[in-house]
């Protein structure tokens, strides 16, 4: 117990320089990309940098409440409203860049590219998904939502996530690469799994037993 204590003091104590480090990996690739050392198409790179950040905030951010679970480190809950916000904003830079620098700012271009691409349609999908979880992330919202609906709103973040790896599947599979999707699908199984496991846990807890107790 002291152990656990510690550490949930630390983790109070680091979560804003945490989640304000967050910023850097944007930081680092706009300037890299205002340098011109994003490779031979500093556009493409761009692009993907800032997508490959959204989703490994979004499987951070899927990933606090099991992390809590299993540990007992509860301070880990008040980290799950930042993570998530960061994810949004790494999937809000990704669509920025696209149609900044993909489609110089053509709505016509951008929503022909989403009817004929499965791909950016999937991707259109998952980051209008995270909106109104963005936007109903304070706790005013939940005041106005009440705690039951808000947290089944919420739960829109598993379908947003099956979206954003078959969104990364299809954009991987032009060139055949597949090893950095099988992380991100793995990762999600695993924590898809262990949502079902738990809900199952929870059902059978607050079932009466056979005698009726």
């Amino acid at each position: 117990m002291p152990a656990a204590v510690s550490v949930n003091r630390a983790l109070r104590a680091a979560k804003p320089w945490a989640l304000a480090l967050c910023a850097v990996p944007a930081l680092w690739l706009w300037a890299m990309a205002l340098a011109d050392r994003l490779g031979a198409h500093p556009a493409e790179a761009l692009i993907r940098g800032l997508g490959d950040w959204a989703l490994r905030f979004l499987w951070l951010t899927l990933a606090v409440t099991p992390l809590r679970c299993w540990t007992g480190w509860g301070a880990l809950a008040g980290w799950r409203r930042g993570l998530g916000l960061w994810a949004f904003a790494y999937a809000t830079l990704h669509l920025t860049a696209y149609a900044w620098l993909d489609q110089g700012w053509d709505v016509r271009a951008v929503l022909h590219d989403v009817a004929q691409r499965p791909f950016i349609l999937v991707g259109m999908l998952a980051i209008l998904g995270l909106l109104p979880l963005a936007a109903t992330s304070f706790d005013a919202a939940i005041r106005w939502l009440g705690a039951l609906r808000w947290r089944r709103l919420h739960r829109l973040v598993y379908a947003v996530a099956v979206l954003a790896v078959l969104h990364f599947f299809w954009m991987r599979s032009g060139k055949r690469l597949y090893g950095e999707v099988a992380v991100y699908a793995g990762i999600l199984a695993v924590l898809l799994g262990w949502r079902v496991w738990d809900a199952i846990s929870r059902a059978r807890a607050r079932a009466p037993d056979a005698t009726g107790r």
